[in-house]
C-alpha cells in the first residue's frame, strides 16, 4: 500500500512540474514604461509582446478604441476590446506610428 501511495505522489509531482514548465511566456516588455523607453531609444516593437495597465479607455478616439497606457502610449483597435480601466492586459504589437509626440500602437492577441 505504501508503494502505491508513493508512486501516486511521484506521478502527481511530475505532472505538476511539467504543467508549470509549460506556462505562458513572459512579455517582451512587462510594463508600459519599459515599452515606451524602448520606443524612445529607437527600438522596433513590432512582433513583441507588451503588458500594461489600462489607465483610460477612449472608445471614440480618432484611432478607434484607444487603451491609454501612459501619457504617450495609445494602444488602438478598430474593434471593441472589451477592456475596462484598471485591467492589466498583454498584447502583441502589430504596428507603431508616432503622431504629435505620442505613439499609436495597433495590436493583436489581447489577453487579460
Amino acid at each position: 500500500m505504501k508503494k502505491v501511495i508513493a508512486a501516486l505522489l511521484t506521478a502527481l509531482t511530475v505532472l505538476l512540474v511539467l504543467t508549470a514548465c509549460g506556462g505562458a511566456k513572459a512579455a517582451d516588455y512587462p510594463t508600459a514604461a519599459k515599452a515606451e523607453a524602448a520606443l524612445n531609444a529607437g527600438k522596433k516593437l513590432e512582433g513583441k509582446t507588451v503588458t500594461f495597465k489600462v489607465l483610460k479607455v477612449e472608445p471614440r478616439s480618432a484611432f478607434g478604441y484607444n487603451l491609454e497606457a501612459g501619457k504617450h502610449l495609445n494602444f488602438a483597435s478598430a474593434k471593441n476590446p472589451g477592456v475596462k480601466k484598471g485591467a492589466t492586459v498583454t498584447v502583441k504589437v502589430k504596428k507603431v506610428a508616432s503622431m504629435l509626440g505620442s505613439y499609436i500602437i495597433s495590436y493583436t492577441d489581447l489577453k487579460q
